[in-house]
Formats: structure tokens, C-alpha cells, sequence
């Protein structure tokens, strides 16, 4: 029996345990670490016609928004607001645009390594908080003005989250578990399918003798953060068909590309793909392993199977929430090898095959091939008082969101009249402004028109705008100059009758 100066080996070694456990500054680190590299240089490229929604819609005030919501793009909701109250504070550059996703990419950081911490060890957590940090696709919606990176931090905080809940349940911890599950609903309908691997992993995991109550308390908490969502998908589902129609069906060969654009580069895609296998290949540690399969594999195989219907969501960033897992059954595997020293050889290669795209994604045209900047130039050089504006904005081509481009990059003292618009999109609650059934009626006394189409080979003037436009246009303006810029065509028209 020991004495009262002595502690009982078992007390000892659960000691041990909760020493190692606790996670201490690594969290830290790679949260900094990775905000440094999503912010580095996050400005230089220009936006692209996804950013540009967010832009546009965060641009209106709250009731318009609202409105706008009530139309479209409601399931964009919940960030357009949060949006909509960051750039009212610190503005509407390309990089405070882009910085939210930056801040929500770095606190995901800071869960992948807890995450990596709760399943295995100190030196996998630095391992996934390395690679996560220097991912290309971490880089490449850590600087997007779109809602992907929080659904990421959601997902990541959710799983994190449950892992504690496992481990010692209690009604703090479902309940907040619950309230994630609300956020990334409200923040991206497809990323609820989390749920199922972690409904999985609770029906797995060998705890027999409280089995029963951690069940009740992940339905519960599941259940829950499930109703406040539930309007959002009816509205969402209504909407469907002007937002992502455009997805096709997918097949079996399409998961190769998913998962080459998941990672945001081809070669580490492959890279990660064998590295993940190893921990598969364990005897011990082999439960956090397959838990980790469950967490990233599951979702891309629903989404897969539910994008058989009428609807299609197979795409990658609807599925990015898997990264975090990924990344962490990847720092596994490396940092089992032996000797150290290879893992960590492993690491570095890893990251290096990466650097190619991260160098890419700092280029001006990383994600929008057309030069709206350039071409806001042009006009903004030329402008005069009273200039009408006709950007290319047919119902095939309205998805390239040249008008939010220019109107983006233009100064605030070029007012143009956009000649063809009967009624704003602000007016009609839409992203999209209504446009006239009968243009040449549009067209009043405008003297002179800037008009935007897209550069393509074989177009004439005016490119592909929708022929009644470009009739009245043909009939009543001759083109007075045309530049060429990356993408697009800026020609002057002048009124000849």
C-alpha cells in the first residue's frame, strides 16, 4: 500500500497522459503561420465573378440585402451579412475583402493541430499544422472573398468538438457541438453531410458503458443545430436552379479531379493520397486512422451519390470541409516513419511540390483571366459626363459578371448609365438587374457608350451580346476606337442618328 509521500503508478501514468495531451502553444503557431502565408501578397489578384457576388451583395444595405436573399443566393446568406458589416468597417479592398477568409483559415489551422493532438501525438500535430498551413487550397480560399474557409473552421471546430465530447461527455459540450452544426448549415447546406461519419464514429467508438448517453447527447446536439437550418434548405432548394445548374452530373473518372482541385495541385493531391494510406496500415493507432477515413471519404462519397438526382453538387470547394481530416491522416503517416529524419524529409517534399501553385495563386490572374481592372482604365481615361455603359451580359454570358467587374475597378467619380437595365437588380431584389424587352427603347439620348465583351476570336464588335442589343446598337452608333486588353474588349461607340 504506498505510503502518503507516494503516487500510485496508475495515477502516474494517467498523469503522464494528461501532460501529453495538453496542447500547449502549437495551436498558436500554426494559426499565425497561417494567416502570414494567406495574407502574403492576398491583394494582387483580381477578383473573380464569385468574389465579385460577395462584393456586390455585401455592397447593398441590410434590407436589400435581405431582400436579395429572399430571391437568391440564400444560401450565401449568413456570410454576404457577416460580409456586409466587415467591408461598412475596413473597406472594400481585394484584400479586406479577402481577409475574413484568411482569419477563418487560420483558426482551422489551430483545429487541425488539436485535432492531430486529441488522436495521436505532439509531433503529428506539428507535422498537420505545417502541411495545412502551406496547403495551395488552403492559400486559394484563405484568399477568397467567399464562405468556404469558415465552413471549413465550422467543420474542424465541430470535429474537435466531438472528440472532447467522447471523451468525457457533458451538456457544455453538446451544446456547443449543436450550435456548430447551425453554423455550418446557415454557412453551406452540403457541408451538414460531416454528420454522418460523426454519427459513425460515435456508434463506433468501444465505450459500452456510456454508450447510451453519449448517443442521446450527439442526437440531441445533432438534432437540434439541425432546426434552425431547416428553412434555409427549403429556400435553398427553391433557388437551386439558378445557382448551381450549371454542375453537371457526376461520373467515376470526375473523383480524380476532385481530389486534384481539393488540394489545389495535382501533385500533392498524390502526394497526400499515399502518405494518408499509411497510418491505414497500422496495428496500433489504427482506430484515429480509419476515423480520419471516415471523416474525409464519407462526405465526398455522399455528395457523389446525392449528385445522381436532379441535382448536382459534385464540386470541390462544396467539399472542402475534408481538408482538415486529410491533411491529419497525411501527418500521420509521416510522422510514423523511421527514422525521424524521414518523415520529416517526407514533409518538406511534400510542401515543396506545393510551392509551384503557391507561387501561382500570387499572380494578378490566379483566379480571373479577364483584365476588368485594364479595362476600367480605358474608360475611366475617356469618360465624360453622361456615357452610357453596355456590358456583355446575356443569359449565357451574365455568369462572367463583367458588370460587376468594371463597375468594381471603376473610380467613384465615372457615373456611367447602364443603357439597357429597366429596372436595377437592387429594385428587383436580385443579383441580376432586369433588362429591357425592347433595348432600342432603352437607349434614349446617349451619346456615347462604353461597351465590354469578352475578347474572343471570330466575334465581331460586339461580341456575343444578345442580338436585339446589338441591332440597336448596329442601327443608331458606329464604333469610334476599340482596346484590346487580357480578355475583354472596350470599344466606344458614338451616335450617328
Amino acid at each position: 500500500m504506498p505510503t502518503a509521500t507516494q503516487t500510485p503508478p496508475a495515477a502516474l501514468s494517467a498523469r503522464g497522459r494528461t501532460r501529453r495531451r495538453v496542447p500547449g502553444p502549437d495551436w498558436l503557431w500554426a494559426a499565425l503561420l497561417t494567416l502570414a502565408v494567406t495574407t502574403f501578397r492576398a491583394g494582387t489578384p483580381q477578383l473573380w465573378r464569385d468574389e465579385l457576388a460577395s462584393w456586390n451583395a455585401a455592397s447593398r444595405t441590410t434590407g436589400e440585402l435581405v431582400g436579395m436573399l429572399g430571391n437568391v443566393d440564400a444560401v450565401s446568406g449568413l456570410y454576404y451579412l457577416l460580409l456586409h458589416g466587415w467591408v461598412s468597417v475596413v473597406g472594400d479592398s481585394a484584400a479586406m475583402l479577402r481577409l475574413p477568409s484568411a482569419l477563418a483559415m487560420a483558426g482551422s489551422a489551430a483545429f487541425v493541430v488539436l485535432i492531430a493532438r486529441t488522436l495521436f501525438d505532439r509531433r503529428t500535430a506539428v507535422f498537420a499544422g505545417l502541411l495545412f498551413a502551406l496547403l495551395p487550397a488552403v492559400t486559394r480560399y484563405g484568399t477568397e472573398a467567399r464562405s468556404y474557409a469558415f465552413v471549413v473552421l465550422a467543420v474542424a471546430a465541430a470535429t474537435w468538438l466531438l472528440l472532447r465530447a467522447l471523451e468525457r461527455p457533458g451538456p457544455g459540450r453538446w451544446a456547443a457541438y449543436g450550435a456548430l452544426v447551425t453554423v455550418a448549415g446557415l454557412l453551406h447546406m452540403v457541408s451538414l453531410l460531416f454528420l454522418l461519419p460523426h454519427a459513425l464514429i460515435v456508434l463506433l467508438r468501444p465505450r459500452a458503458s456510456r454508450r447510451g448517453r453519449t448517443v442521446v447527447g450527439f442526437a440531441l446536439a445533432a438534432g437540434l443545430g439541425l432546426v434552425p437550418v431547416i428553412p434555409l434548405v427549403l429556400l435553398g432548394r427553391s433557388q437551386v436552379g439558378r445557382q448551381i445548374s450549371w454542375i453537371r452530373t457526376p461520373h467515376l473518372r470526375d473523383i480524380a479531379g476532385l481530389w486534384d482541385n481539393l488540394f489545389g495541385s495535382p501533385l500533392v493531391a498524390l502526394a497526400v493520397a499515399a502518405t494518408a494510406l499509411l497510418p491505414l496500415a497500422w496495428s496500433r493507432g489504427r482506430r484515429p486512422a480509419v476515423e480520419l477515413l471516415l471523416l474525409g471519404a464519407l462526405p465526398i462519397l455522399a455528395v457523389y451519390v446525392v449528385s445522381q438526382g436532379s441535382t448536382s453538387y459534385f464540386i470541390d470547394r462544396y467539399v472542402l470541409f475534408t481538408l482538415p481530416a486529410w491533411t491529419v491522416l497525411a501527418a500521420a503517416g509521416l510522422a510514423a516513419l523511421k527514422p525521424r529524419a524521414v518523415g520529416a524529409a517526407g514533409l518538406a517534399a511534400l510542401i515543396l511540390l506545393g510551392l509551384p501553385d503557391q507561387r501561382q495563386l500570387r499572380t494578378e490572374r490566379a483566379k480571373e483571366s479577364a483584365d476588368g481592372r485594364a479595362a476600367a482604365a480605358v474608360i475611366a481615361k475617356g469618360y465624360r459626363a453622361g456615357d452610357g455603359f453596355v456590358p456583355l451580359r446575356g443569359d449565357a454570358e451574365r455568369v462572367y459578371m463583367t458588370d460587376f467587374q468594371i463597375e468594381y475597378h471603376l473610380p467613384a467619380r465615372v457615373a456611367l448609365r447602364d443603357v439597357f437595365v429597366e429596372k436595377s437588380a437592387v429594385a428587383s431584389d436580385d443579383l441580376f438587374p432586369v433588362e429591357c424587352g425592347r433595348p432600342e427603347r432603352c437607349l434614349g439620348d446617349t451619346r456615347r457608350i462604353w461597351l465590354v465583351v469578352r475578347n474572343a476570336p471570330g466575334t465581331d464588335a460586339f461580341g456575343k451580346l444578345p442580338a436585339e442589343q446589338a441591332r440597336a446598337l448596329g442601327d443608331h452608333y458606329r464604333v469610334a476606337s476599340t482596346t484590346p486588353v487580357r480578355g475583354l474588349r472596350v470599344s466606344l461607340l458614338e451616335r450617328v442618328r
